[in-house]
């Protein structure tokens, strides 16, 4: 007994030693991030780059939002990603109820198209996507964007609805459609609700994807007033290159709203990823 006990206490020590490197791995660099953001390029230039500012400067700050039009850009993120992500997750789960339990013969060939769209990659269909929208006379407004973001994250939404409706038992839908149920009332009632962690895995899957995107949004928009965060952080890596102070602001800005969404929302995340994976 005592020799177990003692494996026992040598394999946690050994699990929370590692645990805690890696803990310390992920979260230096953002704390290393935000103490630099307050120092000034000066002194980062002349100073060790792992010592704490002689002076906290608060003006990297300020400057950088003036500069990097933060305020607008803020809004059209919070509002691009919001918008794509109500309409994924609706959209994507309906899809995947439909492909799921009810039956036609077009389903398969419906449901691999979406899931062909999984592995595409955004570099392929880029050009593509920048025409069909200049077609359409969208380029540069917010209902281009959001459309070809939301064309991006229905995939892999339909195919993680799809996999999880599967697994509901089709006699509680036989027993609603007796009852008179419509197929809009099954699904609001019956199927969302049970599907709420693997709709929590899609919200999260494709917040992030929305909230970090930059390559398309800078392809598809010319003008300020509708492009992102992202895009104010890259105007920080070319005139502004040798900056650092300001740079640093402007990631620091950057991350705020993710690590907030995270605190925020951290049980509903874990919960999600742990029991909104694939059922079957």
């Amino acid at each position: 007994m005592a020799d177990i006990k003692q494996n026992n206490i040598a394999a946690k020590i050994l699990i929370y030693t590692v645990m805690g490197i890696f803990t310390l791995l992920a979260v230096y660099p953002v704390l290393w991030l935000i103490v630099q953001s307050f120092k000034t390029t000066q002194e980062y230039l002349t100073s060790s780059k792992l010592a704490l500012p002689t002076t906290w400067f608060l003006g990297n700050y300020p400057y950088a939002w003036r500069i990097g039009n933060f305020g607008m850009l803020l809004f059209n993120s919070l509002f691009y990603t919001a918008t794509t992500v109500i309409s994924v997750v609706v959209l994507g789960f309906m899809a995947g109820f439909a492909f799921a339990k009810i039956k036609s013969p077009a389903t398969p060939l419906l449901h691999g198209l979406f899931i062909i769209g999984i592995l595409l990659t955004l570099q392929s269909i880029m050009v593509p996507l920048f025409l069909m929208v200049s077609a359409a006379h969208l380029a540069d407004t917010r209902l281009g964007v959001i459309i070809a973001y939301v064309g991006i994250g229905l995939p892999m939404g339909v195919y993680i609805s799809t996999e999880f409706i599967r697994s509901i038992p089709d006699a509680l839908i036989e027993s609603a459609r007796i009852d008179g149920a419509k197929y809009l009332q099954i699904f609001f009632n019956i199927i969302f609700p049970m599907a709420a962690p693997a709709a929590m895995t899609v919200g999260i899957l494709t917040f992030t994807g929305t909230w970090n995107e930059f390559m398309l949004i800078n392809i598809l928009t010319s003008r300020d007033a509708v492009k992102s965060i992202p895009v104010g952080i890259g105007r920080f890596s070319g005139a502004l290159a040798s900056d650092y102070g300001k740079q640093f602001s402007a990631l620091v800005i950057g991350m705020i709203p993710m690590v907030t969404f995270y605190l925020i929302f951290r049980k509903q995340i874990t919960k999600g990823v742990a029991a909104g994976a694939v059922k079957g």
